[in-house]
């Protein structure tokens, strides 16, 4: 039995050292580790830093100058504040007529109701502090060009997939003939080559974040710069790497935008001259407690687009049935809320565009989709606005400007304005604005890519277009109108689905004005608000 073991001892550890180092090969561990942590800037970010500031302020402190009030007086100052307009009269309907600007101060409005106001504050801006960190880009660093300096290099437009390697384009030293031509260049997220030799050019550093390339003869030099490398060597889906290009004497610094390219996201929708609504448009709403204005604009809509997609997000107590051809119905937890009705209508949208209407809208001759179509195709606009008319006549378009104002450590100023930027050429009807009526068609991808807070459940609309503020392209044509159902009614002729809906939906509680303030105020990271 002894020898029997010795035997089987050899194969034994044979297996097992086998079995070891495929383990430790195919461990994790194995691989080289990369910090995805957000990261703090490098030593050649915080070297460009100081050179820029240097630049700035190091030159003419002693010439003497005179500030022009008028001009200086919009300029960002980081300290903003909200203030209402003063009334300085009083007539009938003169807030209609000379609206005012009113304030709230959000920070007051949701720490007084806090049971923790230092905590909230604490916590907001630890949470601020990691989103800058995390969306922070070498990209976005001021960079200024020296004067006379005898460094070519690309200013911008450099891109390299993750891990990938390019040639990096219009490197180049103009200086007079010397003994020797020394250039240098360092990198934090990739290392340097050359793709091909010149002779009489001396390289030191290839596949490391530092070489140096020298020569006696500049035009060989410059010829070798053309064939210099870059590779990424640290994966982010999305950043940026700066990059210092110098002499003895100059330095540069320049941006290599890393990142994959964005995918597409394209839409069949077929190959008509004309624009086939059906295959391009999506219907959303949202219903509650109204079957009966909801069937009428089902009607409304059939009578114009027999054919088009309609998608109902229903939190109905006792839903009903809503049947028919290219209707889709879906049920949700009771009182879920508007926006999250929103979300999941949009959610369940598989054309290009998605047309928001109210459950309470009725189709008309003038609601051309056609029209709103068209701008979206020959413009850059990612959504575009109509009207919305009453039984009076009046109509309304509800175009806004908003704009947020910096406001320092205790949070920013944001300021919503009637009105609207500016008219698009070639569509006189229509205009670029910030936010418009709850009647609006967008590109789907656009629209998903914003969303709905959820937690606004029975008030909310403004909020999207402030979520969306930098990612969204807004237009507003007045030209593109719906009918509103008539509001109309003496109170002994409501009905009690009618009641109910009132109550529901007009009776807002103290939490729900929280929430508000909370998504104002921490969300949003605003101290304070303006609107008119």
């Amino acid at each position: 039995m002894r020898i029997t073991s010795k035997k089987c001892l050899g194969p034994m550890l044979l297996t097992g050292l086998t079995l070891l180092a495929l383990f430790y090969a195919w461990s994790p561990g194995a691989s080289s580790s990369v910090d995805v942590r957000p990261r703090q800037r490098s030593p050649l970010q915080k070297l460009l830093h100081e050179t820029i500031q240097g630049i700035i302020s190091g030159h003419h402190n002693d010439i003497a100058y005179h500030i022009k009030e008028d001009v200086a007086c919009h300029l960002a100052l980081n300290t903003c504040v909200c203030v209402a307009d003063k009334e300085t009269f009083h007539l009938p309907f003169s807030n209609l007529l000379f609206p005012r600007a009113w304030a709230h101060n959000v920070s007051q409005a949701f720490l007084e109701s806090h049971p923790d106001p230092e905590a909230a504050k604490g916590h907001r801006a630890q949470e601020f502090n990691s989103f800058q960190r995390r969306s922070y880009s070498p990209a976005d660093e001021l960079i200024i060009a020296e004067a006379n300096s005898p460094l070519q290099y690309p200013t911008q437009g450099v891109k390299v997939r993750p891990l990938k390697t390019i040639i990096i384009p219009g490197l180049g030293l103009k200086e007079e003939t010397r003994s020797n031509h020394v250039v240098y260049l360092t990198a934090t997220l990739g290392t340097f080559d050359v793709a091909a030799t010149v002779d009489r050019v001396d390289v030191k550093g290839e596949g490391e974040k530092h070489m140096t390339l020298s020569s006696p003869v500049l035009s060989a030099l410059n010829r070798q710069l053309q064939f210099v490398t870059y590779t990424n060597t640290v994966f982010h889906p999305k950043t940026a790497d700066s990059v210092r290009f110098a002499t003895e004497a100059h330095q540069s610094f320049f941006s290599i935008k890393i990142g994959h390219a964005t995918v597409p996201k394209l839409y069949n929708s077929g190959t008509q001259k004309e624009y086939n609504i059906s295959a391009l448009v999506t219907i959303a709403t949202k219903t509650f407690l109204r079957y009966d204005k909801l069937k009428d604009l089902i009607d409304s809509i059939r009578q114009y687009y027999p054919t088009v997609t309609i998608v109902i997000a229903d939190d109905n107590k006792h839903p009903q049935p809503v049947t028919g051809p290219h209707i889709e119905h879906y049920i949700m937890p009771f009182g879920k809320g508007w926006f999250a009705g929103r979300n999941l209508a949009v959610s369940q949208v598989t054309t290009k565009y998605v047309l928001w209407a109210d459950d309470d809208f009725i189709f008309t001759a003038n609601t051309k989709l056609e029209r709103m179509v068209e701008i979206l195709e020959r413009t850059t606009l990612d959504l575009v606005g109509g009207a919305v008319r009453e039984v009076t006549g009046y109509t309304a378009t509800f175009r806004h400007t908003i704009s947020v104002e910096e406001g320092g450590e205790e949070g920013d100023c944001l300021h919503i304005r009637n009105g609207y930027h500016h008219v698009i050429e070639g569509f006189p009807n229509c205009v670029v604005a910030d936010a418009v009526i709850n009647f609006f068609m967008g590109r789907t991808d656009k629209v998903l890519q914003v969303g709905f807070d959820p937690r606004l459940a029975r008030t909310g609309h403004l909020e999207f277009f402030i979520d969306g503020l930098g990612s969204l392209h807004i237009g507003s044509c007045s030209d593109v109108i719906i009918s509103h159902a008539s509001k109309i009614k003496v109170p002994w002729s409501k009905t009690e689905s009618q009641k109910a809906y009132e109550k529901f939906r007009y009776s807002l509680s103290s939490a729900e004005t929280n929430i508000s303030n909370e998504i104002f105020y921490f969300k949003n990271r605003f101290k304070c608000m303006t609107s008119q």
